[in-house]
């Protein structure tokens, strides 16, 4: 049997019952290791924590492993209990309904174990989860790739009055276009998307774009760990959210759409004053 394990968003304490459960019964355990990480990144360290507590020896599945090569994985799952985790929500990546979709297909029993995930999380800021539009993704802008779809995705989020959450890229274990060319995968150092890159490339794309989708005086939430002991949430314009240091990713924004007046009271709370951080809650209610 294949699980499917959901870990939340902070640390290894975050993991279900049911979720342990299921972990201490596997003979073999992988943890997905490049759609998002724990507070505490994927270092030996961290990963050790995650061993002691779940009393299993864990295997990192890179993107390689899971997209190329799951057929290995899932065959393990045929004759033994594995266990694949997760960091937030099994569902909250595309990768991971591609691979109860194959074992499915290959005859393989699976579970789910849900969790927390970003998707939910961030209605801690007080804005409403179902006035939220069609969530978008923003990859790193190369100097000969700078893709620009998700504009018109936030346009008409905008044109509805709903808010949109932008996902940040996060570049772990990608081979270098060079070393690709040659034939020969060399990998480049692990890349985590700050909210400050991500507006200076909204901004990039309203102005070759011109739409007025948005521009440097639109509301935004900014939010850094979330989910962790030290998460930070910072409201304000897009203006003022670049001048701000967010610290260690993952990072994570919203634009914000129209608001209710009860949004707009929570939203008070992470407001920046003057030029201090003194005032912005770390989320804690």
């Amino acid at each position: 049997m294949l699980f499917v394990v959901g870990l939340g968003l902070g640390d290894e304490k975050d993991i279900t019952l049911r979720g342990l459960e299921a972990v201490k019964r596997c003979q073999k355990v992988y943890i997905e290791a490049y759609t998002s990480l724990l507070s505490f990144g994927l270092s030996s360290d961290g990963l050790s924590t995650l061993e002691k507590l779940y009393g299993k020896s864990i295997t990192l599945a890179d993107r390689e492993i899971v997209e190329e090569k799951a057929d290995g994985i899932l065959s393990e799952a045929r004759e033994s209990d594995v266990a694949f985790l997760v960091v937030g929500d099994p569902f909250g990546a595309t990768t991971h309904s591609d691979l109860v979709v194959r074992a499915k297909k290959m005859g393989v029993e699976v579970k789910v174990v849900h969790n927390a995930s970003v998707m939910n999380a961030i209605g801690v800021c007080g804005l409403q989860l179902y006035r939220y539009g069609e969530t978008i993704s923003i990859p790193f802008f190369t100097e000969t790739w700078r893709p620009d779809s998700f504009y018109e995705k936030i346009k008409q989020n905008r044109l509805l009055g709903l808010h949109t959450l932008c996902l940040l890229d996060i570049r772990v274990k990608e081979p270098s276009l060079e070393s690709l060319c040659r034939g020969r995968k060399q990998y480049e150092p692990p890349r985590y998307m700050t909210i400050n890159t991500a507006i200076e490339q909204l901004l990039e794309v309203e102005q070759t774009q011109g739409g007025s989708a948005y521009n440097e005086d639109t509301d935004c939430v900014g939010f850094a760990r979330l989910g962790s002991e030290d998460q930070l949430i910072v409201a304000g314009t897009m203006r003022r959210l670049q001048t701000i240091d967010f610290g260690t990713p993952l990072h994570c924004l919203v634009i914000v759409g129209k608001t209710h007046p009860v949004e707009e009271e929570m939203l008070d709370f992470y407001k920046l004053r003057g030029e201090s951080l003194e005032r912005i809650d770390d989320g804690t209610i």
